[in-house]
């Protein structure tokens, strides 16, 4: 059976990004630097954590995580990674617009599903078998998916900052009963991983 994991780096008030994401500002205003700076100071420290970041079979992840546009397609652009993405496994893109599969270096290919989240599950699924599914992001992807029951567990990387706005997990979940099964302080980011209880 697939099981389904989740990594999202928050503030500590639970926002995995702030207002007005755009191109020069992935994760929007305020919030690139303190929220993805364990990541890039101290991986050494945090390895554990980044390589099961992309530990899996098949990923999903919404548009916004994708690409800073919205509406049609910019076909020139192919996501934030550059040639060589970090997955190395198919990665289904939530999307309103078509766009044909992207094959990238590394084994990386962005399939673009336009059938909403029940249908990117699927095929990611047909994927993966009995292996892995990570819900890559962001907040608003990982609430639908929550809400949908299918995530099994969720694995924060807590930075210490409150932003005080943008887009925060769990915002219109229904309430869930979550197990703490681990849970590590490094000096810039606390991981904190829960089974969700069905």
């Amino acid at each position: 059976m697939t099981y389904v994991t989740c990594d999202l780096a928050v503030s500590v008030d639970g926002f995995s990004s702030g207002p007005r994401q755009r191109l020069d500002r992935p994760f929007g205003d305020g919030a690139v630097d303190v929220l993805t700076r364990w990541m890039i100071e101290t991986p050494d420290e945090n390895k554990a954590e980044l390589d099961a970041i992309t530990a899996a079979d098949a990923f999903i992840m919404g548009r916004n995580m994708f690409s800073p546009g919205r509406g049609e397609w910019d076909p020139e652009w192919t996501g934030w990674w550059g040639e060589d993405p970090p997955y190395h496994k198919p990665v289904f893109v939530l999307t309103h617009h078509e766009r044909d599969s992207l094959e990238m270096r590394g084994g990386t290919t962005f399939h673009f599903v336009t059938g909403g989240v029940e249908d990117a599950f699927g095929r990611a699924r047909e994927v993966a078998g009995d292996g892995r599914v990570s819900i890559a992001g962001g907040a608003t992807t990982i609430n639908q998916f929550l809400t949908a029951g299918l995530i099994d567990e969720l694995r924060l990387h807590v930075a210490p900052v409150t932003l005080g706005t943008g887009d925060r997990l769990f915002d219109g979940v229904p309430p869930l009963t979550l197990e703490q099964i681990s849970g590590r302080t490094a000096s810039l980011v606390s991981h904190v991983t829960y089974r969700v209880v069905r």
